[in-house]
């Protein structure tokens, strides 16, 4: 669990991942929440374990074959994966615990059946084989297999069923008889059919069946010479990280595209089975199929539980987790222009509370007025069909210099990205590709305006945000996002801008942004050595950082020393937190971690400074690979208004003793519970603190 260097500890990357998807696991226990409530988090969980055995796990099977070179050992890398298998391991028997003995249950007190069988009731019967023969049978393809089967390739992210049988025409004559089975391997058609059927009502209840089951009920069907002895679920977890190395000349396009398609056929990162398969008829697939006992991950009767997200609902939303809609801003709809309301001042936008629509009205109002000259801003990740890029095409088509970043490396997003870069390109948008060996993770725009009134500076806008410009995820990530005119700000921004443009480290001075590769930990460092100043000349020393992510050994050791020194820190980490809390070296810091209706996304700064507190919103984690290896900015809250709302917030969600955890020295989740008859839900309560707002 723990890394060492020196007298300090660290928590491992990847077991501390594991306690935060526990965390969300957690949320699908929770008895106040509606039932389709907690169902979503099992969902959630699942899909997240998914991605991390595609990626991490993976980077370290890497490592053992000496496919990856890294500052890892193979003998690092098996050790850490045998911790992370006996942890899944723990954390699937929970799973399925809750799934079983809370889920279901609670389902049925709703009169609601999922069915557990592949045995329909006798109302049921004609309906299931009917629905099986017309819409499910000529879709299977199901393969005979055998010990070393080189011919059959096991897709990710599929399910199989795994089939045992007999044939008809043998007989058994004797007592001690040992059959002779035969195998084979059927793919779930998920395109085709969707993976919960809703079957007829029936004595006022309403039934649900897995697709899987009603295959398993109609095997009999599909292999007429056989007698079915037993059928699993089981599932592949293949390598899909894409190994591209960008540092030299190439079509960095064509490669990721070459990249792409292998991600389909990676090496093995996870074979997961249903565990109450019998001994030999597992060995039987691991010897046909040439997996290892180290892939072995403990599954249930259905897997792809991330699906569960797709459970029919035949109740509505009296079973949902209820979400309160985005607030309109008063006086951003009074003023009717976006520009003239930030002449006035800074705005600041926290979505999914308000409304992402004050950002697309921003880039409409910027692509119809006559005095843009230009617009430039970056892209990671962007929904699909996203109104953002139709927005900037919208302004590229009206006559506007339209210049787009787009990071081609986002994991997962590459070919959406690829293909609204291409679509930006032909409607005449200039676009910027990544560059050679980084990530562009910056969120980040500006309006750049013609200057038509003599005796007047010209008033630039921009707009710089802790999360992406998708209009999707706007309604469930948490973010926040400035809107202004600040002349020296936006000077910073076209810094930033010049840098991705010539791709070379220029020699520049930011005024007000941190930088990561530029002034981004230098600065960092001294704000926190500040803080130590402070209490060694008799003061307080307060910092509090809000973040996804915490990795970085060099950061979390000026931590630990700020801590030494008497400064009090409060860590707000949704994910990955290697700090190692309760020990000597941390004594003065908390670890809070917040899971509830809304993923926590935004990254917050704050350094009390004296009194003077400092304030940085940022689209970086302090992981080695935002602060070393990405563009990375963090732009300082200026306006006093906006900025004791943002410590306000913050110091709602330190209050939180609802949905918040100490993160504790075993990385346990402990739930801040206590005894006050106020109860804090931080999300509920941000809600209702800007809704006074308005």
């Amino acid at each position: 669990m723990y890394a060492m260097d020196n007298s300090y500890k660290y928590f491992k990357r990847d077991i501390s991942w594991l306690s935060f998807n526990y965390r969300v696991l957690m949320e699908a226990e929770d008895e106040t929440l509606p039932i389709y409530g907690r169902i979503k988090f099992l969902s959630i969980y699942s899909s997240n374990l998914e991605e991390f055995y595609e990626i991490r796990v993976a980077d370290h099977r890497g490592v053992i074959m000496k496919k990856n070179y890294t500052e890892e050992s193979s003998a690092e890398a098996e050790a850490t994966l045998a911790e992370i298998t006996q942890e899944v391991n723990r954390q699937q028997r929970e799973y399925y615990r809750i799934f079983y003995k809370m889920i279901l249950p609670e389902l049925e007190r709703q009169n609601i059946i999922l069915y557990q069988s592949c045995d329909p009731e006798p109302f049921h019967e004609e309906f299931v084989r009917n629905f099986f023969n017309e819409e499910v049978f000529p879709f299977l393809a199901p393969v005979m297999i055998q010990a070393g089967d080189i011919r059959t390739f096991i897709r990710d992210r599929r399910l199989y069923l795994v089939i045992r049988m007999v044939k008809k025409s043998k007989k058994i004559l004797k007592l001690d008889y040992t059959p002779e089975y035969h195998y084979a391997l059927m793919k779930i058609p998920f395109s085709k059919v969707p993976r919960f059927i809703e079957l007829p009502r029936h004595d006022g209840k309403f039934y649900i069946m897995f697709i899987d089951d009603i295959i398993r009920a109609n095997l009999a069907s599909i292999f007429p010479g056989y007698v079915v002895e037993s059928s699993y679920s089981i599932k592949i977890s293949r390598d899909a990280d894409i190994y591209i190395d960008d540092e030299k000349e190439g079509n960095l396009i064509e490669k990721l595209r070459k990249n792409l398609k292998k991600r389909k056929i990676g090496a093995l990162s996870r074979f997961m089975y249903d565990s109450s398969m019998p001994a030999d008829f597992l060995a039987f697939i691991c010897n046909a199929f040439n997996i290892q006992k180290d892939d072995l991950v403990l599954g249930g009767r259905y897997s792809n539980l991330q699906d569960l997200s797709k459970l029919p609902n035949p109740r509505g939303k009296e079973l949902e987790q209820s979400v309160p809609p985005p607030m309109r801003i008063p006086f951003l709809d009074e003023i009717g222009s976006m520009f003239r309301a930030i002449k006035k001042k800074d705005i600041l936008l926290h979505f999914p509370y308000q409304s992402f629509d004050y950002l697309l009205r921003f880039l409409m109002e910027a692509a119809l007025d006559p005095k843009t000259e230009e617009i430039k801003i970056t892209q990671y990740r962007v929904a699909e069909n996203s109104a953002v890029i139709n927005t900037l095409i919208s302004a590229a088509k009206n006559g506007k210099k339209v210049t787009v970043f787009v990071e081609l490396k986002a994991r997962f997003d590459e070919e959406n990205n690829m293909s609204t870069a291409a679509l930006m390109e032909q409607a005449g948008i200039r676009i910027i590709y990544s560059i050679p060996g980084l990530k562009v993770h910056a969120k980040v725009a500006v309006i750049l305006r013609k200057n038509t009134d003599e005796g007047k500076k010209r008033r630039d806008f921009a707009y710089l945000s802790t999360g992406n410009f998708n209009e999707k995820t706007a309604k469930i990530y948490s973010d926040m996002a400035l809107l202004t005119s600040n002349a020296e700000i936006i000077t910073d921004i076209n810094q930033v801008f010049a840098i991705l443009e010539e791709r070379q480290q220029i020699k520049t001075i930011f005024r007000h942004l941190l930088v990561a590769r530029f002034n981004m930990v230098p600065e960092l460092i001294n704000m926190i050595h500040r803080e130590i100043a402070h209490v060694k000349e008799g003061g307080f020393g307060r910092i509090i950082l809000k973040m996804n992510g915490l990795h970085d050994q060099n950061m979390i050791n000026e931590l630990y020393s700020a801590s030494e020194n008497g400064v009090k820190i409060d860590l707000i980490v949704r994910g990955i937190c290697c700090l190692v809390p309760n020990q000597t070296y941390s004594a003065n810091i908390r670890i809070t971690r917040i899971v509830d209706m809304f993923l926590e996304h935004a990254r917050i700064w704050y350094f009390y400074n004296d009194g003077k507190e400092d304030l940085y919103l940022s689209s970086a984690d302090w992981m080695r690979r935002n602060l070393s290896r990405r563009i990375e900015t963090a732009f300082p809250i200026l306006d006093p208004d906006i900025k004791q709302d943002i410590i306000n917030i913050l110091n709602i969600q330190l209050q939180d003793n609802v949905k918040a955890c100490y993160i504790d020295e075993h990385l346990h989740n402990h739930f801040k519970h206590d005894d006050s008859p106020t109860k804090v839900r931080s999300q509920r309560a941000i809600y209702e603190y800007l809704k006074e707002k308005k």
